[in-house]
């Protein structure tokens, strides 16, 4: 008799991005796993409101799933704690809201990324506290670029030189940074900043108030880049809110 291979996963640790009605009863339940990167899955009968797993739908907790399945929908089989609970409020929700719309719009399904997940989850820890929620969006946005795979080169320029502290440049996406004066209208797009900025985030120091605000609209401008045409809606909340 042929082996039956189910597929099946159990006990992997999880987080809950993202959830969305399916057929009459059921909710797809978008999960980023450790082992497994973003992974699609349907809860049957989770609408229904004696649904046990219905409770454990909760974001930013940190979660232990199964689920089977040989296409890219599974179906999820159980959910549990796997941690003490979370709590984010406030600008600190709309930051941890921030970062599943960012894993949903550009993690491929399916790709494993378990640095980034760990990374992740500090992160939601250091939301948590509510202290200095730009920065904390800041390093998470570089390192998410950075597993992807995007070359963010940050200590040399496209001439292959060190960064100077003090030389003006133009960052442009896909390329890297140029000298002001030398990506002057061949270059139009980009984001202009002072080397100092650049040389700070190689080095994950957002201390000083400018290198705080150049590497914010840098960030913003490749993150557009990425995205396309299709802007965040957290991102436009945050701005909404506060400058973050």
């Amino acid at each position: 008799m042929a082996t039956v291979t189910t597929h099946r996963q159990d006990n992997q640790a999880v987080y809950v991005l993202h959830t969305y009605p399916f057929k009459e009863t059921s909710l797809v339940v978008e999960l980023f796993a450790r082992n497994f990167g973003r992974v699609a899955t349907t809860a049957k009968g989770a609408r229904r409101p004696r649904s046990a797993m219905r409770g454990l739908l909760q974001a930013f907790q940190p979660m232990s799933a199964t689920w089977s399945g040989k296409q890219e929908l599974k179906t999820l089989h159980s959910l549990d704690w796997n941690g003490s609970l979370l709590l984010l409020q406030g600008e600190a929700l709309m930051c941890g809201f921030y970062l599943n719309e960012l894993l949903l719009r550009l993690l491929p399904r399916e790709d494993p990324h378990e640095a980034l997940f760990e990374y992740y989850a500090d992160t939601l820890q250091r939301l948590a506290t509510g202290q200095d929620l730009a920065t904390i969006l800041r390093r998470f946005e570089l390192k998410f670029l950075q597993e992807l795979g995007y070359a963010i080169p940050l200590a040399t320029d496209m001439d292959d030189e060190a960064i100077v502290a003090a030389q003006n440049y133009r960052y442009v996406a896909e390329s890297g940074a140029f000298k002001l004066q030398g990506a002057l209208g061949k270059y139009d797009n980009g984001v202009q900043l002072l080397g100092k900025t650049l040389i700070d985030m190689a080095n994950d120091d957002y201390g000083q108030v400018q290198t705080k605000q150049q590497s914010k609209q840098l960030m913003r401008y490749l993150l557009a880049h990425y995205l396309g045409d299709k802007p965040l809606h957290t991102r436009q909340l945050l701005i909404d809110l506060q400058d973050f």
